[in-house]
């Protein structure tokens, strides 16, 4: 791991801003820090010579007067960012001002060639300062330290990853749908909102709660997760653990298209895709099984409403995110429950690594800047 020179507090702070702001002026960056000029004009001359700011220009006023424009430096390094999808694995690296230097993309079991692949396309001279790997799963403390997936669902694949990452780097994971609610809070359907659920819908199920602009993790880091919902509830019948995500996912899904398809209805959709294809172009039954997995929908997005009270419900994930169930899950939620908005996803497929590379910038910055300790 690369170490960063220890830096004032005042050099930390406008480093911090000069990431969010990815380009600024020394006046600027004094405002947006809340420092005095002369403060500000002494730390970026130490930001500079550590590397981790340097000059990118000029700027001119109305008056004609011109400014020095700033922009983080080559040791100011880069982050990662995973996303071990279900089927594929994304891969993004990022500047600690967000852009993006690096992607890559591939099937599941070779994340370990996509995540080389990324790295392999950074630059050389930017030091990896963060990982945050995104798992479809509540992670755990590993007894030698740091942390894993919890269960099954993620570990084998995480662990067969893993060995592709560099040593020395922190690496931190976070639930995929929490990621997902993330990009959908800073540039999807959920902008300019700072409470909403993020319900995804797909293979498997799940909630990403935001609450005041923050993700909602719980004391496990367990929050959102609705496949342990008790299911069936009913009389004679004994709830099982994920009952409720083999009922709604797209399995349980094609295996109803199957049960309710007749000869006459022509082939059977083999995938979700092809099931709503057909319901979008008037496919009857396919247009039931649409209505009846909506409905499906709504009920749980009505559970999560009772909960919650979010004012926003974005509908995610590979069948979750289709136009076509809103008409029929904002029937049933208002049915069942007080009314809520309810809307399709923005971010699509990518919103889980687009998230998971937001917490990856925010920690690479935190990284760089809890090196602060001397004393201004």
């Amino acid at each position: 791991m690369v170490k960063t020179p220890r830096l004032t507090e005042s050099a930390s702070a406008v480093f911090a801003v000069l990431a969010g702001a990815g380009t600024a002026t020394r006046p600027q960056l004094a405002s947006l820090a809340g420092l005095s000029k002369p403060t500000v004009s002494s730390a970026v001359v130490e930001l500079e010579s550590a590397r981790l700011a340097a000059h990118s220009g000029t700027s001119s006023s109305g008056t004609g007067r011109t400014a020095a424009v700033y922009r983080l430096g080559p040791a100011a390094g880069a982050v990662l960012a995973v996303d071990l999808g279900p089927a594929r694995t994304r891969v993004r690296g990022c500047g600690l001002d967000g852009t993006l230097l690096a992607e890559a993309t591939g099937a599941r079991e070779a994340a370990a060639d996509v995540v080389r692949e990324a790295l392999d396309t950074l630059p050389a001279d930017a030091p990896l300062r963060a990982i945050v790997v995104a798992v479809g799963d509540v992670t755990a403390p590993r007894k030698e330290g740091g942390m894993r997936p919890a269960t099954a669902k993620a570990g084998p694949v995480f662990d067969a990853m893993a060995v592709a990452l560099p040593p020395g780097v922190p690496v931190h994971l976070e639930n995929n749908v929490n990621c997902a609610a993330l990009a959908e809070l800073h540039q999807g359907a959920a902008r300019g909102r700072h409470t909403f659920g993020y319900l995804r819908i797909g293979v498997g199920i799940g909630l990403g709660i935001v609450v005041g602009g923050r993700v909602l993790r719980g004391a496990n880091g367990a929050a959102g997760e609705l496949a342990r919902l008790p299911y069936p509830w009913d009389d004679g019948r004994e709830p099982r653990q994920e009952a409720l995500e083999e009922y709604i996912g797209a399995r349980s899904l094609l295996r109803r298209a199957a049960a309710a398809w007749r000869d006459a209805d022509g082939p059977c959709p083999r995938t979700a895709d092809q099931l709503f294809a057909l319901a979008g172009g008037g496919h009857t039954a396919a247009r039931a099984v649409v209505a009846r997995h909506a409905s499906d929908v709504g009920r749980l997005a009505a559970a999560v409403t009772a909960v919650l009270d979010p004012g926003l419900i974005v509908l995610g994930g590979s069948t979750g995110a289709d136009p076509q169930l809103l008409p029929g899950v904002r029937a049933e939620l208002g049915r069942l429950s007080w009314p809520t908005e309810v809307v399709s996803s923005t971010v699509g497929d990518l919103g889980t690594v687009v998230g998971a590379a937001r917490l990856a910038v925010s920690r690479g910055v935190q990284t760089v800047t809890e090196a602060a300790g001397a004393k201004d």
